[in-house]
């Protein structure tokens, strides 16, 4: 008898054609939509946003500004190739602590499913993209 060995290379970790396309029209919406409509904001206006936040909890100035900037940041990854999966990875982690923060902090839970919604999104994405890991940790020990 002889024993079949599996090796896993990049290619079979690679989305299909059809899949890829998928990948990268959700990459690059959601990442404009992070750097223009959610995250921009919070860098360029974030007192102004403070000021008409409708509900009564509020957080302070530099965790807004921190928020946008990791938001932005995660905005430009996703449409960075090299970036995709460690973008998706932090995005993931800043939407499933804002669908938290709106369900338990800010007593809006009806909010929540939006941030959950996308959590779902940006972890599908970092799956696929996860060869973009390895290429990025072998960049990085150069």
């Amino acid at each position: 008898m002889t024993a079949i060995t599996a090796t896993q290379t990049t290619a079979a970790v690679r989305p299909g054609k059809i899949r890829n396309r998928v990948l990268w029209t959700l990459q690059i919406v959601l990442g404009l939509f992070f750097v223009i409509a959610s995250g921009g904001p919070k860098l360029v206006i974030p007192q102004t946003l403070m000021e008409n936040n409708a509900t009564a909890f509020s957080i302070p100035l530099a965790l807004l500004v921190f928020i946008g900037l990791a938001e932005v940041a995660g905005g430009i990854g996703l449409m960075v190739p090299r970036l995709t999966a460690a973008a998706a990875i932090g995005l993931a982690i800043v939407t499933f602590l804002a669908a938290g923060f709106n369900a338990f902090l800010a007593d809006t839970p009806g909010l929540a499913p939006f941030p959950l919604a996308l959590t779902a999104i940006f972890a599908w994405i970092a799956y696929e993209r996860r060869a973009s890991l390895t290429a990025l940790r072998t960049l990085i020990k150069r």
